[in-house]
């Protein structure tokens, strides 16, 4: 299994999966069966049943948001074995190697939610819950664009607790949140905070894309939280808990937790049922968001849009005519590619930013044709573009 995507080294970002016995960019040894060592023996309390004073306002306290969503959450082990024998004697059976991650109960049919790089390359899955029962999980299929994954168990309807989601547009600086979650193995543990940020945050997807509207957070989420969920004091879902900061200074919290907001996960969550895979409708350019500085300093016709850089090869852009940069300059260290189209329109829809482009673009499939509204120097052309279908990486 290739363990290194879950690791985001140029932006102090760690995925927070625990990779057997080892952190990714950490090095925190897990006990037992997973490193070795002193044990570590987590025993359950009861979950309370009486609900506190907020409750009856909606709003639940941290430990009513337990009571009613931790049987929801769940343990995944994946396990990969080893294809490199230049570790291995010849004929000896190939090294395993397991990562620990977090999930959650979408359905009564048995779906789990949680992150792709828990499960990259696995051979073989098991999902742990709170009755501390194991079962073996099917993966139901893989989005690495938005690193979230969907497993299936086969259980009985009436031992499964559905976390709902929520909305996570309506989600606002300040609020309340909990996360629940297994950092370093420890079952089921629950952190607090609130919503740091929801606005101009994207971390990058383990196929090096970008995942935008991300929701910041300083609830603690430590390896082994990835895949488990970020909820209201409403006890619904707004986000899957993916990566932490680490400031540069090793693989534990520093108070900047990122979950990929619930409203993505229900888009890629249903198409990953119903057909395994996310098809997305794709341009094939590159480029910058137009700001009034940046048009004042390369004398732009327009003070916002999108600046396109690249078009690759036999793309849909390049297909319809548009052009990209052809001129490379430097300003304040920052390399621009000048003398492209900009772009300024897609679908009947303006487009003042890459980060729109990109949520504009979501709104279609692959086959769609649409009208781009672009300037080339001065003038203001119209083209017709049939978008394609979005490469896996790159």
């Amino acid at each position: 299994m290739n363990r290194h995507s879950a690791v985001f080294r140029g932006t102090g970002l760690v995925a927070s999966a625990i990779l057997g016995g080892l952190v990714a960019l950490g090095g925190v040894a897990l006990t037992g069966d997973l490193g070795g060592g002193t044990t570590t023996v987590v025993t359950s309390s009861p979950m309370p049943a009486a609900a506190s004073p907020a409750a009856a306002e909606g709003r639940l306290s941290v430990s009513d948001v337990f009571a009613r969503a931790a049987s929801g959450v769940v343990q995944i082990t994946s396990t990969s074995r080893s294809r490199d024998d230049f570790f291995n004697f010849p004929f000896a059976p190939p090294a395993s190697q397991q990562a620990l991650g977090s999930g959650f109960v979408l359905d009564k049919a048995g779906h789990i939610v949680t992150n792709y790089h828990v499960i990259e390359g696995a051979d073989e899955i098991e999902v742990s819950f709170s009755n501390q029962d194991t079962l073996k999980a099917r993966l139901v299929g893989t989005d690495p664009s938005t690193d979230l994954a969907v497993l299936r168990v086969e259980a009985s309807s009436r031992s499964l607790t559905p976390l709902p989601l929520g909305d996570s547009d309506r989600v606002r600086v300040g609020d309340a949140v909990v996360a629940i979650g297994n950092p370093f193995g420890l079952a089921r543990t629950a952190t607090a905070g609130i919503v740091s940020a929801v606005q101009e945050r994207t971390i990058t997807a383990p196929n090096g894309r970008p995942i935008d509207h991300v929701i910041q957070t300083d609830a603690p989420i430590n390896q082994g939280n990835s895949g488990g969920p970020l909820l209201d004091d409403r006890a619904e879902v707004i986000g899957v808990n993916s990566q932490i900061s680490t400031g540069e200074t090793g693989g534990g919290n520093v108070g900047i937790g990122f979950a990929v907001p619930s409203n993505t996960v229900k888009n890629v969550v249903a198409q990953l049922i119903e057909k395994g895979r996310v098809d997305r409708a794709w341009l094939g350019i590159g480029g910058t968001t137009v700001t009034p500085e940046l048009a004042r300093q390369f004398r732009l016709p327009v003070d916002t849009g999108v600046l396109i850089e690249v078009v690759g090869p036999a793309t849909p852009a390049s297909k319809a005519g548009i052009l990209g940069g052809t001129t490379n300059t430097v300003v304040a260290g920052q390399s621009y590619s000048l003398g492209g189209d900009v772009l300024v329109a897609l679908g009947g829809e303006r487009i003042t930013s890459v980060e729109q482009l990109r949520d504009v673009l979501a709104k279609h499939e692959p086959g769609d044709q649409v009208v781009v509204r672009v300037y080339r120097g001065q003038d203001e052309r119209t083209l017709t573009v049939t978008l394609g279908r979005q490469p896996t990486s790159g």
